[in-house]
């Protein structure tokens, strides 16, 4: 193909699309820690103390939870990179899902939330989806119909 079209070899894939790539002769690594990095930044979390998970146990949330109403912008900022982030980042897909019924009107609760999350990414930065060579993919679910949990009122 080289003989037929002008193009050079730049050796293995680094990153593509944001998505920070590793691969040796055994596995291929996917990340986005260039990219959670910059989220940290942006929202001053650059050098915060990490958290173990990403939500508070039996944390509720609730439209109406009696604290003032947050700014609806950077709190629709924060969901949307989180929801960016589970392509790399499963163990995020609940807090992200569960940040975003409350998009639209969120309170001060909705963001401190948003901000355990973004500390539980600082202490998750090297996470990511690993795919090892010879292993069979399987693909595991889980489902949690516990809509009780949380009030939409």
């Amino acid at each position: 193909m080289m003989k037929q079209y002008e193009m050079t070899d730049l050796g293995l894939l680094l990153y593509f699309l944001g998505l920070g790539v590793i691969q040796t002769e055994s596995y291929i690594f996917l990340h986005k820690k260039k990219y959670a990095r910059t989220l940290l930044d942006k929202f001053g979390f650059k050098d915060c103390k990490s958290v173990a998970a990403p939500l508070a146990v039996n944390e509720k949330l609730s439209k109406m939870d009696g604290s003032e109403q947050a700014d609806e912008s950077v709190c629709r900022q924060i969901v949307g990179i989180l929801l960016y982030l589970t392509a790399t980042k499963p163990d995020l897909m609940f807090a992200a899902s569960l940040l975003a019924r409350f998009m639209h009107g969120p309170t001060i609760k909705h963001m401190g939330t948003a901000k355990r999350i973004l500390r539980y990414i600082q202490g998750t930065l090297d996470y990511g989806i690993a795919y090892e060579k010879g292993k069979e993919a399987m693909v595991l679910g889980y489902c949690d119909s516990d809509w009780s949990r949380v009030k939409m009122t």
